[in-house]
């Protein structure tokens, strides 16, 4: 079947295999392109992850992530500066084309809301001298807003342009369907992405009905209620040609699977709906 413009988002198996096994299994089944994330690549070491990717051919469409920026004190923030440009290192080791910011919510204990979004736009500002010095994008993902406190203060496409406007070249969005699916802004913030050309990355996977946990209950694409036609031309008049990565957290389905089925469901599922 036909894997052109496909990307596995390797949280998508990460219950099944580690970052080498999913690297190989990805190459039997003509996958050429996946996305790490820094906690799969640490396992293995940075320098094997390198080795393993470049191996096997693979295109990495961007490495999950950087971000989590709001902290309560400076000394907290400091320390995710400093681990947002290791990250972005890592980055560049592995030939990404993106590092991915989940910008992070309230720090624990707080209720102000503007604040924690001023430490995101002062901590993207911090990270982004060394993103232009490693030639790194940065892609700010928009999230969910029922992930606003704790994982993403910023919750709308319109949002993340806002703040990729603010902090001027090499800040993009990537936009998941999981996060922006509703919003009825969408058409035109996609739209207002293209022409500034900011789109970094696109991932595709699908809201279920019911959910029945707000982070580990991601659908495969048919399974429940995103028209991926409809965002995927969005997308397409936007004047997008890179990569479409799949990405999926599901606990009590897809991750308990073997790797191979999921494999082949990413696959034909893909096809079905790019």
């Amino acid at each position: 079947m036909q894997t052109k413009g496909l990307s596995l988002n390797l949280a998508t198996v990460r219950q099944q295999w580690n970052l080498i096994e999913a690297v190989e299994a990805c190459a039997r089944h003509g996958i050429t392109a996946i996305d790490p994330w820094r906690d799969q690549v640490a396992a293995v070491g940075l320098a094997e992850a390198a080795r393993v990717i470049k191996d096997n051919g693979m295109r990495v469409s961007g490495y999950c992530r950087g971000g989590a920026f709001p902290a309560p004190d400076v000394a907290g923030r400091q320390a995710i500066i400093d681990d947002n440009k290791r990250a972005i290192d890592e980055a560049a080791a592995l030939g990404a084309q993106c590092l991915v910011l989940v910008v992070g919510g309230l720090p624990k204990g707080s209720r102000d809301m503007p604040t924690a979004r001023g430490q995101v736009t002062d901590g993207i500002a911090a990270i982004l001298p060394h993103a232009r010095a490693c030639h790194m994008p940065l892609a700010i993902e928009p999230l969910h807003p029922m992930y606003a406190a704790d994982r993403a203060c910023v919750n709308t496409l319109s949002q993340a342009l806002d703040l990729c406007e603010h902090l001027g070249d090499d800040v993009g969005v990537a936009i998941d369907t999981y996060h922006v699916w509703w919003d009825p802004d969408l058409a035109a913030q996609i739209a207002r992405a293209g022409a500034a050309k900011r789109i970094l990355g696109f991932h595709i996977c699908d809201w279920l009905v019911p959910t029945r946990d707000i982070l580990l209950d991601r659908g495969m694409m048919g399974d429940g209620v995103i028209d991926f036609r409809a965002v995927g031309a969005m997308i397409d008049k936007a004047g997008y040609r890179g990569l479409i990565e799949v990405e999926i957290f599901s606990a009590a389905d897809w991750w308990k699977r073997p790797g191979d089925e999921v494999l082949r469901t990413v696959i034909e599922r893909f096809n079905s709906v790019a």
